[in-house]
């Protein structure tokens, strides 16, 4: 009976992929697509991408921010749809960043955990996450000090003085003297890493501390758990998830442990051999997945009551997540989730998202995040308002009903936006390009000279710690036979 019944099932699925026009895939391509993890750096890359969109549309088309409505009354604009708007969802593509964060650190661990090098695993989750600190900081720094001498010399105004809501709400003013430009760039570093404050220099590097913050969860949680079996670690970590909703209303975070954790579990998933014996299932199951994933991810951030689809996100999500959970995070981070476990088991996706210019993006995805803020008030704006003559602008105040009258830059034709966009964007693609090529590998000598030196593994500068000389005198005992 078992032979008839896989005969009909293998015979559903070629007519399945036959229907979705997918080719079939050579069964050694497909295993080596399933054992191959580099699809989560082109992921990231999209990610980073969408984050830069979701910025250009706040500048240039605030109401895609909004599910409803475009010209005709009651009725949404294409790009305010489900899936389409994801181009605006920069919130939903941060928790990409998160879940990526917690799935990728956890790899390496858990392979060595589930083979049962325990120490070997926790030596390296102890390098990782103190690499981590180093590789986040150091970048952030120098993207903050390069912004900050562009806004110094006076190449920020077009910005600050233009038409563009993300421009002007978010680019700073220049300091009044050298002194001053001096303390607002120390402030503006320790903006960075100072829970709920913002860089003014870099206003994308919010997410960075909650990155950081990832990483020591990464840490701390397998430390607890690398000695469980897989199927009690799990269960551990889906705990974690759970419990962590308590803690991010308290401590208003982007839900950071809601998409780590999760993510450990997806390294931990990856490992076994589900994805590969769900493989043969994905062309019927990984696309209602992906789908679903998106759908959930668009969830937007303001009036969602004024879309059915979105209301009724809403109303689910009063039901099943924390009271005074942010819904649209949660959605957005739970969507995430689930496009993760649509593209584990799908080989196809896999490759996909494997293929060169993805995994390029993921190579510059986090110059790209450093960089698009800076050449968006820089060049942008320039390519943007240069020319244009200011015009007055009503704005609110403070008492509801007051305005008051601003000059700004107007925004020019949808076409030389379009073409300001194109030709800023590619600048900034190339920069990002050039950064991870020449600057990143400093960053790298820097984080390596630090850890020989604090881990005691040759001079470093200094005197040797565990390899050679003590660093600090040992007391001698005395006394005693």
């Amino acid at each position: 009976m078992r032979p008839k019944v896989n005969g009909y099932m293998n015979g559903y699925l070629e007519k399945a992929r036959a229907s979705m026009g997918e080719p079939l895939m050579d069964p050694s391509a497909q295993k080596s697509a399933m054992q191959d993890t580099s699809w989560a750096d082109g992921l990231r890359g999209i990610a980073a991408l969408f984050v830069v969109s979701s910025h250009i549309v706040l500048c240039f088309a605030r109401r895609l921010v909004l599910p409803c409505c475009g010209n005709v009354e009651g009725v949404p604009m294409l790009w305010q749809r489900p899936i389409f708007r994801l181009l605006a969802q920069g919130h939903s593509w941060v928790a990409m960043f998160l879940v990526l964060s917690g799935f990728v650190n956890a790899l390496k661990p858990l392979k060595l955990a589930r083979s049962g090098q325990v120490e070997n695993a926790l030596t390296n989750l102890a390098l990782a996450s103190f690499r981590r600190t180093f590789r986040l900081m150091l970048p952030a720094a120098a993207a903050t000090v390069a912004s900050w001498v562009i806004c110094q010399l006076g190449m920020y105004e077009l910005s600050r003085n233009g038409d563009a809501y993300w421009l002007y709400t978010y680019t700073p003013v220049m300091s009044y003297s050298w002194g001053t430009a001096l303390e607002d760039l120390v402030k503006g570093l320790r903006a960075t890493w100072t829970i709920w404050e913002i860089n003014p220099y870099d206003q994308p590097q919010w997410a960075l501390i909650y990155l950081l913050e990832g990483s020591m969860f990464v840490f701390c949680a397998l430390l607890m758990v690398v000695n469980l079996a897989p199927a009690w670690r799990m269960g551990m970590l889906a705990f974690f998830a759970l419990w962590s909703l308590d803690w991010s209303v308290k401590y208003r975070d982007p839900l950071v442990g809601f998409t780590i954790f999760p993510g450990i579990i997806l390294a931990e998933v990856s490992l076994t051999t589900l994805p590969e014996r769900l493989s043969r299932l994905s062309p019927v199951l990984a696309p209602p997945l992906v789908f679903l994933g998106l759908f959930l991810m668009s969830q937007p951030t303001e009036l969602q009551r004024s879309a059915a689809w979105s209301s009724y996100i809403l109303e689910l999500g009063n039901k099943i997540f924390p009271p005074q959970i942010d819904m649209a995070r949660g959605w957005g981070s739970l969507g995430c989730m689930v496009l993760l476990v649509g593209v584990i088991i799908s080989p196809h996706a896999r490759r996909l998202l494997s293929r060169k210019p993805l995994l390029w993006l993921g190579k510059v995805s986090f110059p790209i995040y450093l960089l698009h803020g800076t050449f968006m008030r820089s060049m942008l704006a320039w390519f943007t308002f240069a020319g244009q003559t200011p015009q007055p602008f009503e704005i609110p105040a403070g008492n509801e009903g007051d305005t008051v009258s601003v000059h700004r830059y107007p925004q020019p034709g949808n076409f030389r936006i379009l073409v300001s966009i194109t030709l800023s964007m590619g600048a900034m693609l190339v920069a990002a390009h050039y950064w991870a090529k020449n600057v990143e590998p400093v960053f790298g000598k820097i984080t390596k000279y630090a850890e020989d030196m604090m881990f005691g593994r040759g001079d470093g500068g200094g005197r040797q710690g565990n390899s050679g000389r003590p660093m600090l005198p040992v007391r001698k005992e005395q006394g005693r036979d």
